[in-house]
């Protein structure tokens, strides 16, 4: 898809320098040229965003569901001079986000997906076990948080979830686990997570415990952000970052 558009000038400045490991490969990819319009689906920390901007004259449209990341981006959008447009949305609703922009077509579209580092690093959104903090991951502010999810699921959702989005081979278990744990005490941060699903027993060979746990919390529970139960109101669905 081809479109002609205006631009001006070079970027400099902006967010804290992040640079994707394959920046340089996904510009020449991209085929950026001067005139055209790109998405960063994925904008994050702006390193796509800002590669591409200066390899030509072009604009970009940096979508993200996180609104940390929007802010964030506030610099690089003042420092492009009018070529980057940031929109909080999910990435599936690119084509709403480039119409409202005015564009019925773009040259190119980038998409980086997973959790950023930043995102593990804030403690309050409860993407990692290494700081406490609420047992949140959600990629946006809108929808049930995980600790919603690990006390409103049944047994045999835990298990489908874990099983089918985390590849848990111990995913009945494990939910099982889950479940005896919430009723003795609610499961809300993310230094609860680990000790609920040490328990169960894996089959052998038994790895150390220490292991056994990590392995189990970092295969099965970040799987459930995206799954919501049935019974809160809102449909399963695997949603995009």
């Amino acid at each position: 898809m081809m479109a002609s558009r205006d631009s001006a000038g070079a970027v400099a400045g902006g967010l804290a320098r992040h640079i994707p490991v394959l920046g340089g490969r996904t510009v020449e990819f991209l085929n950026v040229r001067a005139g055209g319009v790109y998405i960063d689906g994925t904008f994050g920390a702006g390193g796509h965003s800002r590669a591409i901007l200066a390899a030509a004259d072009c604009k970009v449209i940096g979508i993200d569901r996180d609104h940390d990341a929007i802010v964030r981006g506030a610099d690089l959008v003042r420092s492009a001079n009018g070529r980057l447009a940031l929109v909080e949305d999910k990435f599936s609703d690119l084509e709403v986000a480039a119409r409202g922009r005015g564009y019925e077509a773009v040259d190119g579209v980038v998409l980086d997906l997973g959790v950023s580092s930043v995102q593990l690093d804030e403690a309050a959104r409860g993407f990692s076990f290494r700081h406490d903090g609420p047992l949140d991951m959600r990629m946006g502010r809108a929808g049930v948080t995980a600790a919603d999810v690990v006390a409103m699921a049944s047994e045999r959702e835990l298990t489908a979830i874990m099983a089918t989005l985390g590849e848990e081979r111990h995913a009945r278990n494990i939910a099982r686990a889950i479940v005896a744990a919430r009723r003795a005490t609610p499961i809300r941060t993310t230094s609860s997570r680990p000790s609920c699903t040490r328990a169960p027993a894996p089959s052998t060979p038994r790895p150390e415990p220490s292991k056994r746990c990590a392995s189990s919390s970092t295969k099965s529970l970040p799987s459930l952000p995206p799954v919501s139960p049935r019974r809160s109101g809102c449909s399963s669905h695997a949603d995009d970052w």
